[in-house]
C-alpha cells in the first residue's frame, strides 16, 4: 500500500529538517519521504489522503501505562471519580446505581480518583459505615486510584479482614496495611493491597473484548501509536497478541512484565518464553522489560522519601525489597535482555535504587538502559539528579500528575514537598532528555490518556483546583510536544525507528486540525486527532477529506 498524507504542515520532531513540508509520502509500514503540496502531482500508483488545513504529527508514545487495568475499568466497575461525584452523597448514589445491575452477593467496585480525600467536598474518604449503607448484603471495595481503598463491612469479612488481621510483609504495589481505630476494629481503609483483594475478574472472552475497544477509546482516540504497557496478566497479553494476530491491534505494545505481579518470581520472568505464548512480530508486541514496585504511593503516605510525613512523627515510608533481591532483579534482567524498570515515587527510594546500581556498575546503554519510574515528578534535593547520572538511569516522570496531586506536596511532606515539583524546564536545560507518559491506572484522571492533556499540563503548569506551580518551570508546545513523541520513543531504545517524521521510521502519524503552534495554550488541552496511522495502518479517520 502506498499513500501520501497531505495537510498544511508538517512538525517532525527531528532536528534539522525544514518547516515546509505539507505532506509524508508512506510505503508499506514506512516513511518513504516528506513531501510538497507541488511534488503530488508526480507520484503515481499512490492513494492520497487530503488533510486540508491538519497538521502533521509523529504518533505519541506513552512509555509507561496501564493499559490493560484501564481497559478494565469498563467491567463491573462504577466511575465515582471526582468532579461528577463531588461528595460523599453523590459516590453512594453512584454505587447504589451501579449495583442495579449485578446479582445478589456480587462484588460492588468503584473507581475514584487518586487523592480522593482532597477532591471530595467533605475533604475525607467515603466511610465503611457510609459504603454499609449502600449495601450491608454485597462486598464493596471504592479504589482510590490504586493505593488506598475503602470496603464495607461485607467486603471485609470476604477479604478476611477482622480485628486480628496481619498484613503481609508486601504487596505487588508496597507495603500492605490496614487502618484500625480506637476500638480496635478496621475502619476499612486499607492501603497497597488492592491485588490481595478476591475482586471480580473478566474471562477470557471479555477481557479481550474490553481490551479491543479500550485501546481504542483511551488511546488510539488521542494520537497514541506506542504503548510500554506494565502488564497485568498473562491473560492480557495473549489476547493482544491474539487481536495482533487478527489486525485488530491498534498500537505497537512494548510490555513490562510486572513481578511480582503478572509473573510470580523473577526465574519466570526469565523464562517468561516458557509461560507466554506471542505468535506476531516485534513490531506488534514485544516483551520489552521487568517492572518492579520499590515503593508506594503519596497518597498512601508510603513513598520513601528523605523526610518524615506531616503528622506522623517518624514516618517516611519504606523500601519494598532489599539490596539482595535488586541485585538478583538487576543481573537477571541484563542476562536475558530485558529492562528494568523500577516505580520508585519518593526521593529516599530513587536514591537507594542509584546507589545500589552504582555498586552494581551502573546501567548499560541501549534497549536495556534501566529507567527509574516517577523520577522527576518531585525533585527537592537535586543531589538525586546527580545519583541519576552516576548510575546511568532513564528518568520517567509523568506531567499528568502536576494536574492530579501537584498542589498535594506540601500537605504530605510540608515545606519540603513544595521544593522541585516536576522541575522539567531545569532538568532539561541541564541536558537530561525526560518523557511524558500517562501511568494510566483505576482512578486516573478522564484526561490521562490523551497526550496533548499531558503537553498542556507541561506549558500550563495546573493543578486539579486550578492553581498554578512553578510557573518558571513551564515549557514550550515543541519541548512538551517532543516528550511525548521522540524523547519518548528513547526511553524504549527505539528513538531510530519512531517518535518523528523521518524517512525510513515506521510510519506512525497523526492530524490535527490547525496549527497547534499558533494556538493559545488552553486549546492545546483539549485537541483530538481526526486522523491516526499506525504502523502503516488507518485506525482513527474522522477527519474531513479535501
Amino acid at each position: 500500500m502506498k499513500r501520501v498524507v497531505l495537510g498544511s504542515r508538517v512538525i517532525s520532531c527531528e532536528d534539522g529538517v525544514r518547516p515546509n513540508w505539507q505532506g509524508v509520502v508512506v510505503s508499506g509500514d514506512r516513511i518513504e519521504r516528506l513531501a510538497r503540496r507541488e511534488d503530488v502531482a508526480g507520484l503515481d500508483g499512490y492513494e492520497v489522503v487530503d488533510l486540508g488545513d491538519a497538521t502533521l504529527l509523529p504518533g505519541f508514545v506513552d512509555v509507561h501505562a496501564h493499559a490493560e487495568v484501564v481497559c478494565r475499568t469498563t467491567f463491573r466497575t462504577v466511575d465515582c471519580r471526582a468532579p461528577e461525584c463531588s461528595t460523599v452523597s453523590d459516590v453512594a448514589d453512584a454505587l447504589s446505581s451501579g449495583a442495579a445491575d449485578l446479582e445478589p452477593g456480587e462484588w460492588l467496585v468503584g473507581q475514584a480518583n487518586l487523592f480522593f480525600d482532597r477532591k471530595l467536598k467533605e475533604g475525607r474518604l467515603p466511610t465503611r459505615a457510609e459504603l454499609d449503607k449502600v449495601s450491608a448484603d454485597r462486598p464493596i471495595a471504592l479504589r482510590a486510584g490504586g493505593h488506598i481503598t475503602v470496603l464495607n463491612s461485607k467486603a471485609l469479612e470476604r477479604a478476611g479482614i477482622d480485628r486480628n488481621f496481619v498484613a503481609p510483609e508486601h504487596s505487588i504495589t508496597g507495603k500492605p496495611e490496614v487502618i484500625f481505630g480506637d476500638d480496635g476494629e478496621p475502619t476499612g481503609v486499607i492501603k497497597e493491597m488492592d491485588s490481595l483483594l478476591p475482586l471480580p475478574r473478566p474471562d477470557a472472552e471479555e477481557l479481550k473484548a474490553c481490551i479491543a475497544s479500550g485501546l481504542r477509546q483511551y488511546f488510539t482516540e488521542f494520537g497514541v501509536t506506542t504503548i510500554g504497557e506494565i502488564s497485568e496478566t498473562v491473560a492480557g497479553i495473549e489476547c493482544m497478541n491474539a487481536l495482533a494476530e487478527s489486525g485488530e491491534l491498534p498500537t505497537s505494545m512494548r510490555i513490562y512484565l510486572w513481578s511480582p505481579g503478572t509473573l510470580e518470581s523473577l526465574d519466570k520472568v526469565k523464562n517468561w518464553r516458557d509461560h507466554i505464548r506471542l505468535t506476531v512480530s516485534e513490531r506488534d508486541l514485544r516483551i520489552q522489560g521487568l517492572k518492579l514496585f520499590s515503593d508506594g504511593g503519596f497518597s498512601a503516605k508510603s513513598a520513601a522519601v528523605n523526610c518524615c510525613y506531616v503528622g506522623h512523627p517518624g514516618s517516611s515510608g519504606s523500601i519494598a525489597f532489599d539490596q539482595y533481591f535488586l541485585r538478583r532483579a538487576f543481573i537477571m534482567a541484563r542476562e536475558a535482555g530485558l529492562q528494568l524498570a523500577v516505580h520508585a515515587n519518593g526521593d529516599r527510594a530513587q536514591d537507594w535504587l542509584c546507589d545500589m546500581i552504582i555498586k552494581l556498575g551502573g546501567t548499560e546503554p541501549g534497549r536495556t538502559r534501566m529507567r527509574i519510574e516517577h523520577a522527576g515528578n518531585l525533585l527537592p534535593n537535586p543531589a538525586t539528579a546527580h545519583r541519576w547520572a552516576r548510575a546511568g538511569i532513564i528518568p520517567v516522570p509523568q506531567p499528568v500528575f502536576l494536574y492530579t496531586f501537584g498542589e498535594y506536596f506540601p500537605d504530605y511532606l510540608g515545606a519540603y514537598g513544595a521544593r522541585g515539583r516536576f522541575p522539567f524546564r531545569s532538568l532539561i536545560e541541564q541536558g537530561w532528555r525526560l518523557s511524558g507518559s500517562s501511568d494510566v491506572w483505576i482512578g486516573s484522571e478522564r484526561e490521562a490518556t490523551n497526550p496533548f492533556f499531558s503537553i498542556w499540563c507541561c506549558m500550563r503548569r495546573q493543578t486539579y483546583a486550578g492553581l498554578t506551580i512553578d510557573e518558571d518551570e513551564a515549557l514550550d508546545f515543541d519541548t512538551a510536544l517532543r516528550m511525548h513523541t521522540i524523547d519518548a520513543a528513547a526511553v524504549l531504545g527505539e528513538q531510530d525507528d519512531k517518535g518523528s517524521l523521518t524517512p525510513g521510521k515506521l510510519a506512525d502519524i497523526i492530524a490535527v486540525d490547525g496549527d497547534p503552534r499558533s494556538m493559545a495554550v488552553d486549546e492545546i488541552r483539549h485537541l483530538k486527532p481526526g486522523y491516526v496511522m499506525s504502523r502503516g495502518r488507518t485506525v482513527k479517520n474522522t477527519a474531513p477529506r479535501h
